[in-house]
């Protein structure tokens, strides 16, 4: 597959002097729930309420959708507001279902991108259709995987195709439900400058309150659009309740983000994103030196314990002191931060010492 910018007409056809926003609920619950928030919509910046029919679940038992009957509400807020409507499919029979009921929008999700046999089935289903078909990334980190997917809706015909970024699964602890990994989304639309990105900022985040600033690195990346999920009630919402905002907010919010100039700016979303992963990669070393110096300072706790030592030493304090504030000098580190530093990771020791000589003998 090669670059081709007539992928992105059918994002020119909406004519908008705003990014595209999808918006809507996580999952379909009930008729007057999805015409409610479609109502909501209405009135913002919303061009596709988007909202899950089949929810696919890692375990039995949780709510895995209402299924085809949602397709006739979702059907019906379209013709009430005049909204275009989007949904996942996932297989054959969700997209027979979902063409039946004239849905605009077709969404992969993450656990069907990773299956090059599911996607093969969907595009060969949706084999020249003039259908919007979006492919979110793969659950994992895996660039090939992504192009991948879309390359089999491209053989098949498909020609109004787009790509969602939700981030990546990660068994590190890090503020995000999915890990962004802005790098690799950067290097697709460096390959494929015309194929439209769309971030799923809900995703990503894992909770609503960290929506808009990745809604904005997003908009800073040049991406295309944004697919937020939306509920008029989200804390009562039957799936990802944490993660979902209001109508309300999603129009302030629309309204608050900064779209920023584009001439020439990719060369330096890319030089600026190599030298904040280099930041991240620096960070990291920091924290696993950190980690390293607190493994030291458990060992001299055990050694004050087995011999009765306090575990302020002030001399050993003041020559920390006077050692690092020079050479943090001569590295050009301002004093006041030497010393918040410095106080910390001592505060940090001392908490360590304290665990561990109060720690009853077993």
């Amino acid at each position: 597959m090669k670059n081709d910018k007539s992928i992105k007409n059918w994002l020119k056809e909406f004519q908008l002097n705003h990014p595209l926003v999808i918006a809507g609920p996580c999952s379909a619950e009930t008729e007057e729930q999805v015409l409610k928030i479609a109502h909501e919509l209405k009135n913002t910046d919303t061009n596709v309420m988007r909202a899950g029919i089949w929810k696919p679940r890692t375990r039995p038992g949780n709510f895995e959708g209402v299924g085809a009957i949602g397709l006739e509400w979702l059907k019906k807020a379209k013709e009430e507001t005049g909204l275009k409507i989007a949904t996942e499919v996932a297989n054959k029979t969700h997209v027979d279902l979902a063409l039946k009921a004239d849905v605009d929008v077709l969404w992969i999700g993450a656990r069907s991108t990773v299956s090059p046999f599911i996607v093969q089935e969907i595009a060969d289903a949706l084999q020249g259709t003039d259908k919007i078909v979006l492919i979110k990334n793969p659950v994992n980190p895996d660039l090939a995987l992504w192009l991948g997917a879309v390359e089999r809706f491209y053989n098949a015909g498909v020609r109004n195709l787009g790509v969602i970024h939700r981030g990546f699964s990660t068994y590190e602890k890090i503020k995000y439900r999915n890990n962004p990994e802005w790098q690799i989304a950067v290097e697709l639309q460096k390959n494929f400058p015309d194929l439209p990105l769309i971030v799923d900022p809900s995703h990503i985040a894992g909770n609503r309150d960290l929506v808009f600033d990745i809604c904005q690195t997003a908009l800073d990346l040049n991406y295309d659009g944004l697919m937020v999920e939306t509920h008029h009630t989200p804390d009562k919402a039957w799936s990802d309740a944490s993660q979902q905002i209001t109508p309300t907010t999603l129009d302030q919010m629309t309204k608050d983000l900064r779209i920023r100039k584009k001439s020439g700016e990719l060369a330096f979303n890319e030089e600026m994103l190599r030298l904040r992963s280099k930041i991240d990669v620096v960070d990291d070393q920091i924290f696993e030196s950190i980690s390293k110096r607190m493994k030291i300072v458990d060992q001299i706790g055990e050694l004050k314990k087995e011999n009765n030592v306090a575990i302020f030493q002030p001399e050993r304090w003041n020559a920390i002191l006077d050692r690092l504030t020079t050479y943090a000098k001569d590295i050009d580190l301002s004093e006041d931060f030497t010393n918040r530093f410095l106080k910390a990771v001592h505060q940090e020791s001392i908490q360590h010492q304290h665990k561990i000589i109060n720690k009853e003998n077993k």
